[in-house]
């Protein structure tokens, strides 16, 4: 089965914000629903101060997703897991720009297991960082909370973090999606995507709703 998406106006829950004691039924959810990605945040307690989920958890998601896997990887040095989580089931791997000491070899790594590459900023790291790296990225992940805990406040000058992005994709000529992560809710999704945001990754709005998969369609509309 393809699980490739069209890439326009996506919405990627987010499981660690699911009730994980009844973690198939929010695949399940989410397979029904008008989602487009699952994402997967994988913490190590050291680049943020949490701890999420490992290969056997990603795996058992995998085995029950009809969506593609989007991992993002909120670990030191991740060159050491990337293929482990390629073979768990990863259709995209995300690795921050402040976690890589050689962004470009990690990258390529991730694309050479016919992996989707992203590169993830934090909110204190500047676009322009980039700028060397953008058209060899199939996506940006801006960080719109600091990370490592969900339910946070949504920070203002993401919408400006989108603009400058969307300029430097243009002006670099790459084919780069631009996704945010953190507080997305029904009333900055709208803005996020006017602005140029192509995925949104939203938990607690999702998954603290009685009726997620309305949400879910509620944000792509």
């Amino acid at each position: 089965m393809d699980k490739t998406p069209v890439m326009d106006r996506l919405i990627a829950p987010s499981i660690l914000s699911a009730n994980f004691l009844e973690l198939g039924k929010a695949i399940e959810m989410v397979n029904a629903s008008e989602a487009d990605w699952i994402h997967l945040d994988v913490m190590d307690g050291v680049f943020v101060p949490n701890i999420s989920f490992g290969f056997p958890v990603i795996e058992k998601i995998a085995s029950l997703a009809k969506k593609p896997l989007d991992v993002h990887l909120m670990i030191v040095d991740p060159d050491r897991y990337i293929e482990r989580i390629k073979k768990a089931g990863a259709w995209l791997i995300s690795v921050h720009y402040e976690a890589c000491t050689h962004l470009h070899r990690t990258v390529y790594a991730i694309r050479n297991m016919d992996a989707k590459a992203g590169v993830v900023l934090n909110p204190h790291s500047p676009v322009h960082l980039l700028e060397d790296i953008i058209r060899d990225v199939d996506l940006v992940l801006l960080m719109s909370v600091n990370p490592g805990f969900g339910g946070q406040r949504f920070i203002e000058n993401t919408y400006e973090k989108v603009n400058q992005l969307k300029d430097l994709i243009a002006r670099k000529n790459s084919g780069a999606l631009i996704e945010v992560d953190g507080g997305v809710d029904l009333k900055n999704a709208p803005l996020l995507f006017n602005a140029g945001a192509n995925v949104l990754v939203t938990g607690n709005t999702v998954f603290s709703n009685p009726d997620p998969a309305e949400i879910i369609r509620k944000l792509k509309h």
